[in-house]
């Protein structure tokens, strides 16, 4: 099925109806679907970056000044893309009665001896970029780690410059969470 940029621009903008839309996300894909999806989401961002990939709405894997970072609509950097990003917004944690009331009052809360909502927002404009429900002491999750070397080279036949390890390396943002500030 072969879909208009137009139409792509409708979907992202939530103004296409369920019918076109449930044919455009359940139908075959046509080959250049990726390169159009991109073009119209680079039209829509005020920044020159090169989007890679999508992540979430709102949230890109851009190159950058030779890096490939995430990135919000509103051109706040949240760093490397192999690290994840949440550990750079800003967080609300939902974790007492009265903060989980504010968002589900009476017998919808959960248990704050159970459950925590954390609510991801970036701090460049404020936008809600992400919400997890998990049980306490669980870590941020990362949901995405695309391998993008391997999604250019081998789905799209269009290899990326300068190949890099698809490797989690949140790491170097939480092993200096333990370190003194010098």
């Amino acid at each position: 099925m072969s879909v208009s940029k137009d139409d792509l621009r409708d979907l992202y903008a939530g103004r296409l109806g369920w019918d076109k839309t449930k044919a455009i996300i359940s139908g075959p894909k046509d080959d250049d679907r990726f390169e159009t999806a991109v073009e119209v989401l680079q039209e829509q961002v005020s920044w020159p970056e090169r989007i890679l990939m999508p992540l979430r709405e709102h949230l890109y894997v851009v190159e950058s000044g030779g890096e490939r970072v995430v990135k919000c609509d509103c051109g706040h950097e949240f760093g490397d893309w192999r690290r994840n990003w949440k550990l750079s917004a800003l967080i609300i944690a939902r974790d007492d009665e009265a903060s989980l009331e504010e968002i589900y009052p009476g017998l919808r809360r959960p248990d704050p001896a159970l459950c925590e909502v954390r609510e991801f927002i970036c701090p460049g404009c404020g936008s809600l970029l992400d919400v997890e429900s998990v049980p306490v002491g669980c870590p941020i999750v990362f949901d995405a780690l695309p391998d993008l070397d391997t999604f250019y080279a081998e789905w799209l036949g269009r290899p990326l410059q300068g190949v890099r390890r698809c490797e989690d390396l949140t790491h170097e943002i939480t092993s200096r969470w333990g370190q003194a500030e010098l």
